[in-house]
């Protein structure tokens, strides 16, 4: 049974992000709770889980906008939960870490996270975080971004919707994204058939990506999204690696309305 702060009650939704139910995955009680107070302070819906179980129990009962999750649990650890939550849902993802060591941050973003917090972190901090990743996985409340608004991206076969911030494949079937895999292939898909050093990647994205960007984490992405867009190794590249350089989408992009 849930203790205390798995009670979703709470202030009325915030101006920026109307009722937006966050589940936090922590094992600390006291740290638990003081997040979940913190957040219903600010209009979120809050429900607390201990542990894998409750993670789940709570997503099949009720449509959850963001997930808080410790890296340190008992039983399965946050980093087995995320592989595992995203494989099933694109619902946004925070990795709560011990330490900002990069390879734990690395590692998160590679099982599909899209952003992480280490501890100790500020009240200020992770309220920032939570709404710039609840605006981007809401396409900024329901705006398409500037400069290919409600326009589709077609590439290879391969459609990118900037309105509906879906991707769907040549067959027609729609393939989930994160946050960061979407804001990395719109930079791409705004500059293709152009040799994009790492920084520049960065510099593209930087308003829309929610994490902390280091040039490693760009890695991360293209690899991310090579995983879904080049499903064979027989297939020809969509992102190709420029040796020293940086990353080039292959393709040529048409815009359609």
């Amino acid at each position: 049974m849930k203790d205390q702060d798995g009670d979703t009650s709470g202030k009325p939704g915030s101006l920026l992000d109307p009722e937006a139910h966050i589940l936090v995955v922590e094992d600390d009680g006291e740290m638990r709770t003081l997040i979940a107070k913190f957040l219903r302070q600010n209009g979120f819906r809050v429900t607390g889980a201990r542990d894998g179980r409750e993670m789940w129990d709570t997503l099949a009962g009720s449509p959850v906008d963001l997930v808080l999750l410790d890296v340190m649990l008992p039983g399965q650890s946050g980093l087995d939960l995320c592989r595992a939550l995203r494989g099933k849902s694109g619902v946004p993802i925070i990795m709560v870490t011990a330490r900002g060591e990069e390879t734990d941050r690395v590692l998160g973003l590679e099982l599909g996270a899209d952003d992480y917090i280490p501890k100790p972190f500020g009240r200020a901090e992770l309220l920032a975080r939570v709404r710039a990743l609840l605006r981007r996985s809401r396409g900024e409340a329901g705006q398409p971004v500037a400069g290919t608004a409600g326009e589709r991206l077609v590439f290879a076969g391969w459609t990118l919707d900037t309105r509906r911030r879906e991707l769907a494949a040549p067959d027609g079937t729609v393939i989930d994204l994160s946050g960061g895999e979407y804001d990395m292939l719109l930079a791409f898909c705004e500059h293709p058939q152009r040799v994009l050093s790492r920084e520049q990647l960065l510099d593209l994205a930087r308003n829309r990506m929610a994490f902390n960007g280091t040039e490693r984490a760009v890695d991360v992405m293209v690899s991310r999204l090579r995983r879904k867009l080049e499903p064979t190794e027989d297939g020809p590249p969509i992102i190709k690696t420029i040796r020293g350089a940086g990353y080039m989408l292959v393709p040529a992009v048409k815009r359609a309305t």
